[in-house]
């Protein structure tokens, strides 16, 4: 009895392994995509301040946090997670550039760099001043981004109910039409399944890539709303044209 409760435990060991190396795995895939995201976020803030804006320079990125900030303000009132959804995303978007700048002191570095050369300071200080000077307003512009990536983390974070609302009542439809279907003797197509079912994940995963990573700013309807309705098709005709027996 012993020996048999000792070969399930050692069964079931490596299963558990098994899953919680996958959520690991999982949990690394998302950061790397996420810091993937706010680097290409990054380096679009700067291309465009060589050849879109060079006019507005550092200003652009602060634009479009304020910008962005208002439409939350304005259209984020209520959220099924959160009882102030505003006043969540701007908190998630202070805190991330706290612990991120604030805490590692980079603000206080780049606040001492910014400042005019010292002709009384040295020769290091002067060079390290001169130098920054050439760089500062895209290491400020990269700053800023980062904080309205973490602001628009925080919206889709929020956005999460949507996807989950629109993919059920999709799932409800397409199975009651799958009913429908087979009740009716219609003609079904696997070539319509396997497509379908391909673009449910792309479908759930562009949003945060296009929305993290835009280098104007947009409201976050224009974003979410329709890929919740691209997503929501696809989980319908998935479900509709679903061949075997649930």
């Amino acid at each position: 009895m012993a020996s048999a409760a000792k070969r399930q435990s050692q069964a079931s060991h490596p299963a558990n392994q098994g899953a919680v190396s996958r959520a690991l795995s999982t949990s690394a895939n998302v950061l790397a995509w996420l810091f993937v995201a706010l680097v290409f976020s990054i380096i679009s803030e700067w291309v465009g301040m060589w050849l879109w804006w060079p006019d507005e320079g550092v200003d652009h990125s602060r634009r479009m946090l304020d910008n962005e900030i208002g439409y939350i303000n304005q259209d984020f009132s209520r959220s099924i997670l959160v009882s102030e959804p505003a006043l969540y995303a701007a908190r998630f978007a202070e805190q991330s550039y706290r612990v991120l700048f604030e805490w590692t002191r980079i603000h206080d570095l780049v606040i001492w760099l910014n400042q005019p050369v010292d002709l009384q300071g040295g020769r290091m200080q002067a060079g390290l001043r001169s130098g920054f000077a050439v760089i500062s307003d895209h290491v400020i512009a990269a700053m800023t981004i980062t904080q309205l990536f973490f602001l628009r983390l925080a919206v889709l974070t929020l956005a999460l109910p949507v996807f989950v609302l629109f993919g059920l009542a999709a799932l409800v439809d397409g199975l009651a039409q799958r009913d429908l279907r087979r009740w009716g003797g219609a003609r079904e197509s696997s070539f319509l399944y396997h497509h379908a079912k391909r673009t449910v994940l792309p479908s759930m995963v562009l949003p945060w890539v296009v929305y993290l990573g835009l280098p104007v700013s947009i409201h976050p309807n224009f974003v979410i709303l329709p890929f919740a309705v691209i997503t929501a098709v696809s989980i319908a005709v998935t479900a509709r044209t679903f061949k075997k027996y649930l």
